[in-house]
């Protein structure tokens, strides 16, 4: 192209290069020649930027601006017309709406949903530019926790402690303690390749490719996962086949070995765990009568029997990590693979020692094991919310449907409040949640939608009032990841698309209405000198120059010190157990929770057990639905975003999302690659493209998450395009997490031999006069 001018920019899929074209509008992306692994995310930069589907103008739903707020079937109709309205309208409508709402039913009856995967810059972060902007308005019923490892937030500090749970995420083993002293890593589902180019808030190269061979040359690993290529090629690992949502009675059954072969680490069990003795007794089958043999294992799980007696004898012969991806526990009791696979470590003997233990996030972010400190960095004060309502976020339609009704949750019970107003900034819902068809008529059911948003996803569609959001191409921000080596400058690119803003500016005018004051003052380059210069001034910060210089280099390298083995995750608390007690009631390991067995939970008891889902090969659904479908994260683009782009695009088959099944499962439906096929569920349909792959085991479908949602066309699915959450179920994990279970489906696949509707995803909507 016609190169005018080069930025750097950064998103969550990390720093990458914007060739700028003359005319200052068209745009074309490109990874930094040193980075060792650029996530193909990059290639959907530039048709995104300004593609048809970028909200212009503020809009607002027609049916909204004649009948004022309330509920409305109409919301999410894809034929639903808007109107584009000037600035001031747009916010003195919704300031008018805000006044209503909090006079009529209280701050709790507004819910800001944010979450928070919008850009990845330290200012320009929707969710803390919401947030701030609704404590300072009056506060917000906000939601807790996330979909990534919701479950393992809630149950891990009940056995580790919080300090445990935060240090197992911000100190874990590294790659590097891997390669150094690991002999064998088993990782309860895959180490996925994709999943290394995703850092919250981006990092300044792709390290993660290169970490993981580097481990791999002194290392093996073995895969315990329904996918043979759920490990990246480059590991070598050993796969062993297990069925989803099965791997509890994997974990029960290489404890089942240690305990009957005399292999478990008695002394440890002693003096750092609490428990062991009551674990053993139902691994050995005391408690409940059945043993938890490999041969129990292998007729629930299907991994052999014989390489499970052999794989935990090879785990107790050297030192050995036991790794869970987030993805184990996002089913029904997901907390209890976590739960089962920490207890496995345990009986191992080895947590705190270098290289081996435990860990919980390997294979599932990009920041993961890089063993560089994770330092302080520049941040927006949100300040402090005065509403102490809250949600599970997997719950939020929970507390749409349900206004005053209660909701057990981590051992208490919270009350809903009758939430009116929903105002959702920097994510899409209809990515994360689960059974569309309950989040729609929960979105329905309030009085009045906001979105702010770069583009007409289906969440905009859905809203009442819309307002355009400037792409993190159009606007200034400094940019950093956790375990960064840089903390970076991400310029602008282009002007604001069409009469979009910033959220600063947006909030900030909206405050003003409300009598609040949001920016004080300050535009965008003021705010990043302020934040730049509070952060550079805090203590524990590295030497850097000031705003001025910084921003003329484009940038500061951050001290890349990897921390030693010694002081990893829970080596302290090794060392010195009573010195350097872990944060739970007996400050040790809690391998049994007296805390959790005291809430008297009826699907979560003391100690981690197999508790056969609903969704799963031997339930009884599977009779109709005999297909396990895994919903996993995609790997050309993250989360949602930029689906219309080259590189999400370049994965679609028949211009819908793939759906992968085994060749023996495609040929007993007479299914061929490429052919369009209805998958359907219990909850609902969707159209995709098949693919064919032997990486898969037999009764084992998977596609991506990710794929806009289409209900163009429902006398054929619900979404003609591919997205999974038609089918999954809003049902929790457990009663004690309340986190989400839409990684796993039960589904049925057939041929899909009728007309094909086409794609309208990425179509704006209609626009009418007032």
């Amino acid at each position: 192209m016609d190169t005018g001018r080069t930025v750097e920019t950064s998103a969550h899929w990390g720093t990458f290069l914007v060739d700028v074209a003359a005319d200052g509008a068209s745009v074309a992306a490109r990874p930094h020649a040193d980075d060792p692994d650029a996530a193909p995310a990059i290639g959907n930069a530039a048709a995104a930027h300004r593609h048809p589907s970028r909200v212009a103008r503020p809009s607002v739903r027609r049916g909204w601006l004649e009948d004022g707020p309330g509920a409305d079937d109409r919301r999410g109709d894809p034929d639903e017309p808007y109107v584009e309205v000037d600035w001031d309208t747009a916010l003195d409508l919704l300031a008018a709406e805000y006044r209503r709402v909090r006079s009529t039913y209280g701050d709790a009856a507004v819910f800001g949903g944010s979450y928070g995967w919008g850009s990845a810059g330290r200012l320009h972060h929707a969710q803390s530019q919401l947030h701030r902007f609704l404590n300072r308005t009056g506060g917000y019923t906000r939601s807790v926790g996330d979909y990534s490892r919701g479950a393992s937030l809630v149950l891990l500090p009940h056995l580790l402690g919080a300090d445990g749970t935060l240090a197992l995420r911000r100190r874990p083993v590294s790659w590097q303690h891997v390669a150094d002293h690991t002999d064998l890593v088993v990782t309860f589902g895959g180490l996925r390749r994709s999943n290394t180019w995703v850092v919250p808030g981006g990092h300044a190269r792709h390290r993660g490719s290169d970490l993981a061979r580097g481990a791999a040359a002194t290392t093996r690993f073995v895969a315990l996962s329904a996918q043979r290529d759920d490990a990246w090629d480059e590991l070598g690992a050993e796969w062993i086949g297990v069925m989803p949502g099965t791997d509890v009675t994997v974990a029960l059954a290489l404890l089942h070995v240690l305990v009957t072969e005399g292999l478990a680490d008695e002394e440890f069990l002693a003096t750092h765990c609490v428990g062991a003795e009551e674990v053993a007794a139902y691994v050995r089958g005391e408690s409940d009568g059945v043993p938890k043999t490999p041969e129990w294992a292998e007729a629930i799980s299907r991994a052999p029997a014989g390489a499970l007696r052999d794989l935990a004898r090879r785990m107790a012969a050297g030192r050995t990590l036991v790794n869970v991806v987030y993805a184990v526990q996002r089913g029904e009791a997901g907390e209890q693979a976590v739960w089962a696979a920490l207890t496995l470590a345990a009986f191992l003997g080895q947590v705190g020692l270098p290289g081996g233990g435990f860990a919980h996030g390997f294979g599932s972010m990009g920041d993961y094991g890089v063993g560089l400190d994770d330092g302080r960095l520049p941040v927006l004060d949100q300040g402090r919310n005065p509403v102490p309502d809250l949600i599970p976020c997997a719950r939020i339609v929970d507390l749409l449907t349900s206004p005053g009704g209660e909701l057990p949750f981590d051992g208490g019970v919270l009350r809903l409040p009758d939430v009116r107003l929903v105002h959702w900034a920097g994510g899409n819902p209809f990515h994360h949640h689960q059974d569309l068809r309950r989040l729609r008529s929960a979105f329905r059911g309030v009085d009045t939608l906001v979105v702010d948003e770069t583009h007409w996803t289906a969440t905009a569609r859905h809203a009442d009032v819309v307002l355009p959001v400037a792409s993190s191409l159009e606007r200034d921000d400094v940019a950093a990841g956790a375990g960064d080596t840089r903390l970076r400058v991400s310029r602008a690119a282009t002007a604001p698309y069409g009469e979009a803003r910033e959220e600063l500016w947006i909030l900030g005018r909206l405050a003003e209405r409300l009598g609040a004051d949001h920016d004080e003052g300050l535009d965008a380059r003021g705010w990043l000198e302020r934040i730049y210069e509070e952060w550079r001034a805090a203590p524990g910060s590295p030497p850097a120059p000031d705003f001025a210089r910084f921003w003329a280099d484009g940038g500061l390298d951050l001290p890349a010190s990897p921390y030693p083995p010694e002081d990893a995750a829970f080596a302290a608390f090794r060392a010195d157990p009573v010195g350097a007690p872990l944060g739970t009631p007996s400050g040790r390991i809690e391998l049994v929770s007296s805390t959790i067995g005291g809430f008297g939970l009826p699907d979560v008891g003391r100690h981690a057990r197999w508790r056969p889902p609903t969704a799963w090969w031997g339930a009884t659904d599977a009779a109709t639905y005999p297909l396990h479908l895994l919903c996993n994260q995609p790997t050309h683009r993250l989360h949602s975003q930029h689906d219309m782009g080259a590189a999400s695009a370049s994965t679609k088959v028949a211009g819908r999302e793939p759906v992968r099944l085994h060749p023996a499962d495609a040929a007993a439906r007479g299914i061929a690659a490429g052919d369009v096929v209805r998958v359907r569920s219990a909850q609902g349909s969707l159209l995709a493209g098949a693919v064919l792959s032997d990486a898969l085991m037999v009764g084992v479908a998977q596609m991506h998450t990710g794929a806009w949602f289409d209900p163009s066309a429902p006398e054929v699915a619900d979404c003609v395009h591919g997205n999974v959450n038609v089918l999954t179920r809003d049902v929790p994990t457990s009663t004690l997490t309340q986190a989400t279970s839409g990684a796993h489906v039960l589904v049925e696949v057939e041929r899909h031999d009728g007309p094909v509707p086409p794609v309208r995803a990425f179509e704006p909507p209609v626009f009418v006069g007032r």
